[in-house]
């Protein structure tokens, strides 16, 4: 529910009149401009003014002028106006919105009414009334009676108690007057009573959270069902997955390290204010076989993840991430939108290692020492350094920290300088003193190969990647369970069957029957999505994206052709194509003035008409064409299983 929903016109208009000057301060202000106009809040003569001028001092003065105009002339329109400024496109360019917006949603705004300073107008009747003696004696008292009121004004409470009388003054003998109050956005309370917000109408469906020094909103509803209820920047986490997300994995009380207001949801939930359904943190490795039996119902694609977009929708996303443009921004507000793209998560937590020809991936979360923790990844496995050593040079007695280098240094030096700590023998962190699952558990990526996102992830038996049941084609149903069976993902199973596929034509492959090429096409979606780091592509662009119908006849995406694959719509390899094309052709009508989108889309199109002609084994000129190199096969009997990131 929209926190404005709970305010008055009155309220929001003061709120308006707090931060004209913010606004009128925003830089390049002419986005917003736009956005009043189009929606009938200034006129067009005033905008065409201001959106004219050159000068940012002019251009401040100006807007500033249309806010006071607003605020005069069109105040009834107050809540229109912050919910057309409010929107996630407006948000995105104006950091000074956003923080408004926040103050909205979080309820920390205050509306101060100042007291009047100096004396009211005495009825004048009265004071015809008075004798000469009196008005004399009553004009000493009011001015010794001022020096002392202004010395000794301030703000009162914000919801002073009903039963408190303010001590009355001479001149409100004369003129009885109602006492000043502050406008609050909460229910009345008591005098010492405790300022529990959780109580309050607006936190009736969520709950301003933190732990550690991350802040999240949590849905109660969600929470009740035990379904992942808090929500950070667009990306929903479980309690658990949150407290990791906080770095507080070790502490394994998320009822204790996340609070609201400073107060531990376990205090929460035991008064009776919160409903938790239980969370596993350690969730037990599903191993399943891979594809279903005849008599095992499949699952629509109206999954988890569509509910999130519903649930994100419904409380009015602060933060979206706006990662095509409008092919009618301007180049300025083009290149200020770029430098608000969120940088991949992972980038301040990893970096690239070499050790002679070898390479890897250094993941400084999972670092204990050389031979602690499995914090290199490579094409093929999960390695501490001294494995990723041993491999590299074919040798024991080399050192690791100076033999393996990170951008031609070595690691000793992002030792010394507290990048990386080495833990103590006597550690007793998780990481040090792995139990079993945890053990097993570093064998696997600690997020999904797909979305990039941790959680109740699948681990691969024959590789190290991760998946989320419902990102992993074909999904991966709770009832396919089976206890101590090797599970092999998409990619491995397309490696280990791959030498049956023969070579055939391009029109040949696009007129098979889904049916026979299923494992394929599931392959090549997979690989295309895990290779949009940025995940671009993953989700309807109409959800973050006002104006992007408007282009875009038909807009497709990589979770709508999955959703496709997994309910099994598709009749023809061909048509499946040609809905992992439309993503690409939509991406260049609607991004020909963002050329870093268009690099993207580009690159992700390459890779696709690549790898489609590798996994279908295209014939071309006469000669069977494949680039799939061969890295490791395993010596099971009709199992041969290649261990590698993407196809």
């Amino acid at each position: 529910m929209d926190p404005m929903d709970w305010l008055e016109n009155h309220e929001l208009l003061r709120f308006f009149r707090r931060h004209k000057t913010e606004m009128s301060c925003m830089e390049k202000p002419r986005t917003f401009l736009c956005q009043l106009r189009d929606h009938d809040l200034v006129p067009e003569d005033r905008y065409k003014k201001v959106s004219c001028m050159r000068s940012k001092d002019n251009m401040r003065k100006g807007l500033y002028e249309i806010l006071d105009w607003f605020e005069r002339e069109r105040s009834q329109k107050v809540r229109e106006f912050w919910s057309c400024v409010f929107k996630d496109s407006i948000l995105n360019q104006y950091p000074t919105l956003r923080l408004l917006r926040n103050s909205l949603m979080d309820g920390s705004f205050h509306f101060d009414i100042s007291e009047k300073v100096g004396k009211e107008e005495s009825d004048k009747g009265k004071r015809k009334a008075l004798s000469d003696s009196e008005k004399e004696e009553e004009e000493e008292e009011e001015q010794e009676k001022s020096v002392t009121k202004k010395r000794k004004l301030r703000s009162r409470s914000v919801c002073r108690n009903d039963n408190e009388e303010e001590p009355a003054g001479p001149s409100s003998q004369l003129t009885p007057r109602k006492r000043s109050k502050k406008l609050c956005f909460s229910t009345p309370r008591k005098k010492g009573e405790e300022n529990n917000i959780w109580s309050w109408p607006i936190y009736k469906l969520q709950l301003p959270v933190t732990c550690g020094d991350r802040k999240g909103t949590l849905v109660r509803q969600r929470l009740a069902k035990g379904e992942r209820c808090i929500v950070v920047e667009k990306r929903w986490f479980s309690p658990p997955e949150f407290e990791i997300f906080a770095g507080k994995k070790s502490s394994r009380k998320w009822k204790s390290s996340i609070q609201c207001m400073e107060t531990p949801l376990e205090k929460l939930i035991q008064e009776g204010h919160l409903q938790a359904a239980k969370y596993k943190r350690d969730p037990k490795k599903a191993k399943k076989s891979l594809f279903p039996s005849g008599d095992v119902t499949i699952v629509s694609s109206g999954d988890e993840e569509e509910e999130e977009d519903r649930d994100l929708d419904e409380l009015d996303r602060v933060s979206s991430s706006s990662k095509e443009s409008s092919p009618a921004v301007p180049d300025e507000e083009r290149e200020e939108r770029a430098e608000q793209q969120p940088q991949a998560s992972h980038d301040k937590r990893m970096f690239k290692v070499t050790c002679g020809a070898s390479d890897g991936t250094f993941y400084k979360n999972r670092f204990v020492s050389g031979t602690r923790g499995k914090s290199i990844r490579t094409e093929t496995s999960w390695m501490t350094p001294v494995e990723f050593l041993e491999l590299a040079l074919g040798r024991k007695d080399a050192s690791w920290k100076k033999d393996i280098e990170c951008e031609g240094k070595p690691l000793f030096v992002l030792i010394k300088a507290e990048t990386l700590t080495i833990h103590s023998l006597l550690c007793n962190c998780n990481l040090c003193k792995p139990d079993d699952e945890d053990q097993r558990n570093q064998k696997n990526d600690d997020e999904c190969c797909i979305c990039r996102r941790e959680g109740d992830l699948v681990m691969c038996d024959n590789c190290p990647r991760s998946f989320h049941k419902k990102c992993h084609l074909p999904h991966v149903e709770n009832g396919l369970l089976r206890d101590n069976s090797p599970w092999f993902c998409t990619f491995c199973v397309f490696r280990s069957n791959e030498h049956y596929f023969g070579s055939e034509e391009l029109e040949s492959a696009l007129s098979y029957n889904i049916s026979q090429r299923m494992l394929q096409c599931q392959c090549l979606l997979l690989c295309l999505w895990s290779a949009d780091e940025e995940q671009i592509f993953a989700a309807n662009p109409c959800r973050y994206l006002n104006n992007y119908s408007k282009v875009i006849e038909t807009p497709m995406w990589f979770g709508h052709i999955a959703g496709k694959l997994q309910q099994k719509l598709y009749q023809t390899v061909g048509e499946f194509v040609t809905d992992v094309r439309l993503i690409f052709s939509n991406c260049a009508l609607y991004n020909r003035k963002n050329a870093e989108v268009l690099v993207i889309g580009k690159r992700l199109k390459e890779l696709f008409d690549r790898k489609f002609k590798s996994v279908f084994n295209i014939k071309r000129k006469g000669l069977e064409y494949s680039n799939m190199p061969v890295l490791y096969h395993s010596n099971k009997v009709q199992e041969t299983v290649l261990y590698h990131p993407i196809i």
